[in-house]
């Protein structure tokens, strides 16, 4: 009834858009080909499989190299893949360059599943990935498939929104540049003091050896003030490969300190009214963040038959960093027995390893694709606090490093699973297949010492079994594409979700508060589109039905973290609208837009009571039959223009994100307004052969320029809202996260 009824409301959108798209189409006509098997490359008579098997859908696409770096200009990954429909990008310094986060389908990052090779990318109890450890990590990816919905099943956290399946730049994805060795180099320089610089070496050695490497330096002072950002990052792999094995080991990491910029600002500052300095960050300049981390990777293949093969990878990461912070809290913040409040220089530690084993065989033959696979991790982490200075003559008692609070965890996570693809029918001009596809994951989650949020003992021991079947049918023929799909998945909470939800009562022995529930979702897909070898067309209906979804509330902990809440009924549908033409063979356009709704059911939000001296009182309660889910816009459009001639690149794209209200009760006074913004990307290789003919050795010179946000419009892309009630009605303090007005960069690129 809730899908039906959200379609009968919404037929005027519908009709709307599809007079939109009768004059548009895709600027790639897809080929008629199955892509539902894994895709073969060859190198001096190697055949090694790297695509998953799934099944072939309009949630799913594939963003290559040469796509992805587009604009690469320095801002993190996510930025790069602003033309994947519902997607959203914000940023803490306002410019794309420190810590960055993004949202699909009104889903957050934590609720992606991401991937480097098959290996789990999300760190093991927050369940996020943090770019500003690994910037300028597309350099180094051949391609990145983006599964919105639940997908395909993968290792690591479960996906509520995408997954995002990342490469790494493996010789054997570059068919056709396998046989000599290639350097580049790129640079690049902007606005806010914002720099870039990229080495990069792809060597052939004798014997079937092979290695990448690539170093990047970023820099920038950010939009707002005093949100530095110094990252820096590598990758290298080194394989040899044989005609039926290869082996390859990777080593990729980064090391980032960037100043505080998560506190967010008012509603006047943010949108540069009254006068307001839009640039203003209430953060203390001596608030630093630090991280480092490093990934290693031993990956071995090896085809038995033209049929059979098996893939095989171990694996490690080490991560280790502190935020300082300069704070006015209370004493009890830092276990202290004193009362009152105080000024004090703290720093929070944090130190994890994660390890473990992913393996998969794969069957492939002209009627059916199969894989079976399992993957087993470990992950230890360890958060301690220190406390370095006190203004309080009781700071004379503490000893030097004073180390007020200490916890542990371990996360083990274990997953198997088997998928098939049967094409029933497999002619040339048609094809029909069946999908199928079973996963079964367990995990056992234990914390122990004192925690952060409460300063409480936190004896915590959860396990978890999952069972995620999902299932769909694709029909193609000549060019004409229509596929169905059911998933189902689980997921298990985050660590923040208990630590800031409870707390261990060591008299009863019991945990105090809401205890968070693993979330359910239940994901149906149909999708349709026509490809032309000049344009194409297509939409994709989607109904994510919810059990216990874990909800952004707006408010956020001291290091701007959304805090969650469990909703037991909710639901997110819509329409995803797909479109381009080849307009001449050099000016193309293509484009989306999503038309969704998002609601909860049943909601009641719990608000603190004080009285007009603020004193409290008690908590209200406020019933809602039906209301809209937090940061979830009901429209988001993207449009890509691009002129490509003799050598000259021109790129236009405009992105529409519509209103999201930053708490779950439709607070017209805590929203973020709808924005749109348009980047200008401009490049020119200079006939660099031309000029020097018959000369060997010649460079290939690349010289680019970047305009972001061209039209320079005043916009806050992030937020959160904390309200009370009084005597004399709500009153609710939003607070929002300016983003960058127009900035420019330019550079180059050579590569021999």
């Amino acid at each position: 009834m809730k899908q039906t009824s959200f379609f009968i409301n919404q037929a005027w959108l519908i009709v709307a858009s599809a007079s939109t798209l009768a004059v548009s189409a895709p600027m790639r006509a897809q080929e008629n080909v199955d892509t539902l098997s894994t895709s073969d490359f060859q190198i001096q008579e190697i055949v090694v499989s790297t695509k998953r098997v799934q099944q072939t859908t309009l949630s799913n696409t594939v963003v290559k190299n040469e796509d992805l770096n587009r604009d690469n200009t320095g801002q993190n990954l996510p930025y790069l893949l602003s033309t994947t429909p519902g997607l959203q990008v914000t940023s803490d310094d306002g410019l794309g360059v420190g810590y960055t986060y993004f949202r699909v389908r009104g889903t957050d990052h934590t609720r992606i599943n991401m991937t480097v090779n098959d290996v789990p990318l999300n760190d093991g109890e927050s369940q996020s990935v943090f770019w500003v450890n690994m910037t300028d990590m597309s350099s180094s990816l051949s391609s990145i498939d983006v599964q919105r919905g639940v997908g395909t099943s993968t290792n690591g956290s479960a996906s509520f929104g995408a997954s995002l399946n990342m490469r790494t730049d493996d010789p054997l994805l570059k068919r056709g540049e396998t046989d000599r060795s290639h350097f580049k180099l790129a640079f690049n320089g902007g606005m806010y003091n914002t720099f870039r610089e990229m080495a990069s070496a792809h060597i052939v050695l004798p014997c079937q050896w092979v290695a990448n490497a690539r170093f990047s330096k970023v820099n920038s002072d950010g939009f707002l003030y005093h949100s530095n950002s110094d990252l820096l990052s590598y990758y290298g792999d080194f394989g040899w490969y044989g005609k039926k094995t290869q082996v390859v080991g990777r080593l990729f990491g980064g090391n980032e300190k960037t100043a505080q910029a998560w506190e967010g600002v008012d509603y006047e500052t943010a949108y540069g009214f009254k006068g307001k300095d839009r640039r203003y960050n209430p953060a203390d300049s001596l608030n630093w963040d630090m991280y480092g981390q490093q990934n290693v990777q031993l990956a071995v293949t090896h085809r038995f038959t033209p049929q059979w093969s098996l893939n095989a990878t171990l694996h490690y990461t080490h991560g280790k960093g502190d935020y300082e912070q300069y704070k006015k809290k209370k004493y009890s913040y830092w276990g202290l027995s004193d009362s009152g409040k105080s000024y004090g220089f703290y720093q929070k530690w944090l130190e994890n390893h994660f390890g473990g084993a992913v393996v998969s065989a794969k069957y492939i033959s002209e009627q059916i694709d199969a894989q079976i696979g399992a993957a087993a991790n470990d992950y230890i982490g360890a958060h301690w606090g220190i406390l370095d200075y006190l203004e309080t003559p009781s700071a004379t008692h503490l000893p030097f490093h004073y180390e007020y609070y200490r916890n542990s965890a371990n996360k083990w996570d274990f997953n198997t699973y088997a998928k098939v693809n049967w094409r029933v029918i497999n002619k040339a001009q048609e094809k029909l297949s069946l999908y199928a596809d079973m996963q079964y994951r367990f995990i056992r989650y234990t914390m122990r010492g004192v925690s952060d949020d409460s300063m409480m003992d936190l004896p915590f021991d959860k396990d978890f079994h999952f069972f995620n079947p999902k299932a769909g049918l694709t029909y193609q023929n000549r060019g004409h594409l229509l596929s169905g799909s059911f998933a189902l998945a689980n997921r298990e909470p985050s660590r923040a979700n208990y630590t800031e939800n409870i707390y261990y009562d060591a008299t009863t022995k019991t945990y105090v508060g809401k205890m968070p529930e693993a979330e359910k979702l239940f994901d149906y897909e149909l999708g349709y589109t026509y490809a032309h070898s000049r344009f194409h067309i297509g939409v994709n209906f989607y109904y994510m039905d919810y059990d216990n979804q874990l909800v952004l509330t707006g408010r956020v902990n001291d290091v701007g973290k959304q805090s969650t809440t469990n909703v037991k009924d909710s639901y997110r549908m819509g329409m995803e609208l797909m479109g381009g033409v080849r307009i001449t063979d050099f000016f193309r356009w293509e484009g989306n837009l999503v038309l969704s709704r998002n609601k909860i059911q049943n909601y009641t939000e719990t608000i603190t009571l004080y009285d007009d001296n603020w004193e409290w009182i008690g908590e209200k309660e406020v019933f809602f039959k039906e209301t809209t889910i937090a940061f979830s816009p009901t429209i988001t459009a993207m449009s890509l223009f691009t002129f490509d001639y003799a050598g000259f690149i021109g790129n236009i794209q405009t992105n529409v994100t519509g209103k999201q209200y930053l708490d779950n009760t439709q607070n017209e006074t805590a929203a973020l307004k709808a924005y749109t913004t348009t980047n200008v990307h401009l490049e020119y290789n200079l006939p660099m052969q031309k000029w020097c003919s018959g000369q060997q050795g010649v460079p290939d010179l690349k010289i680019l320029c970047q305009i972001n946000n061209i039209f320079d419009a005043k916009y806050a892309s992030n937020g959160g809202s904390d309200c009370s009630y009084f005597q004399n009605g709500k009153a609710c303090w939003p607070w929002y996260y300016a983003q960058a007005g127009i900035n420019v960069h330019a550079g180059f690129v050579v590569q021999w």
